[in-house]
């Protein structure tokens, strides 16, 4: 509890309280320990997906030399199977993550404790849900801006198809099979694919866990926001960062706890009922450096659901124009 510094408990009680979490050293206390080493497996090897989806070159090239030429042909397979087993580990990264978050999810959202005093009592639990949209929001802003992972595995399928056809062996069938490819296809079809896969997770749990209610997820993500975005706006708070990278993780989290808290309560994030102060954390967005947070701000414009409803002020929408 001493990371903790209760603030504005009292001054706001509609966006709720809002409290420093700290997200650059929180460890887990003994009733945290048996979810967070679980997540933690999970998480370790995040750092290394992002990595080789930054270096993920594709072929192109080769794909698109003399495509008629048996033996180029077979240089575009040989430089494409190995790239699509790049892909089947990012898509299988994504199954793991969501168990992962529905971990996080169940422990944060128990009873009796309300999502405040569990984000309070487990802020280990709350830096690693925080880790996992970190790690979100980075993926699909690399994936978003890489076409050879879509047009690469659009080759490798139309190649497969044409073998089977001809009864050609395809080294690399194994390892992707007709079913795997198919759910593959539907997860990079999104232009972003993890936070559509952390979102369905979200909304899965709400609805298979029908004796919890769902404000415990909804106030779980509203509450997460709002402290990202007090943190953000208060000198006291912000000074306590170690390193400006925290700033820039802060801004992810809160960001995409909004998405998900959009996407899984009833009138979404934009209403005038929402318990997210969205116009007080979009001007937390706009006040950083422009290029800094232009993913971030695109990522509230595209992938929310109920921005252009009607209900959605006009002020907010004039606001990510």
């Amino acid at each position: 509890m001493g990371n903790l510094l209760k603030v504005l408990t009292c001054t706001d009680l509609e966006q709720g309280p809002n409290f420093f979490l700290d997200f650059e050293n929180a460890q887990p206390t003994e009733s945290e320990k048996e979810i967070y080493n679980q997540v933690n497996v999970v998480l370790k090897d995040a750092e290394g997906i992002l990595e080789d989806l930054q270096s993920y070159r594709g072929a192109g090239h080769e794909i698109r030399e003399h495509p008629a030429d048996e033996k180029l042909q077979e240089k575009a397979w040989g430089a494409v199977v190995p790239l699509v087993g790049k892909l089947k580990k990012f898509y299988e990264f994504s199954q793991r993550l969501e168990a992962a978050l529905r971990g996080l999810l169940g422990a944060l959202t128990s009873t009796p404790y309300s999502p405040t005093q569990h984000l309070e009592r487990e802020q280990a639990l709350a830096k690693q849900f925080a880790e996992i949209l970190h790690f979100t929001l980075r993926f699909d802003e690399l994936k978003m801006t890489n076409p050879a992972i879509q047009n690469d595995f659009s080759y490798y399928r139309r190649t497969l198809s044409r073998m089977r056809i001809n009864n050609v062996p395809a080294e690399g069938e194994n390892e992707v099979n007709n079913e795997l490819a198919n759910r593959m296809s539907l997860f990079y079809a999104e232009a972003t694919p993890m936070l559509k896969t952390l979102s369905d997770a979200t909304t899965k749990f709400v609805s298979e866990n029908k004796n919890l209610p769902i404000e415990n997820t909804t106030d779980c993500l509203s509450t997460m926001a709002s402290v990202c975005r007090v943190m953000l706006e208060t000198p006291e708070y912000r000074s306590r960062f170690t390193n400006e990278e925290t700033v820039s993780f802060c801004l992810r989290v809160m960001v995409g706890v909004i998405i998900l808290y959009d996407h899984v309560h009833p009138v979404g994030a934009f209403a005038k009922t929402s318990k997210i102060d969205m116009k007080g954390c979009i001007k937390v967005l706009k006040d950083q450096p422009p290029n800094s947070v232009e993913g971030l701000l695109n990522a509230l414009r595209y992938t929310t659901k109920h921005l252009n409803d009607e209900t959605t002020s006009k002020q907010i929408k004039s606001m990510l124009q």
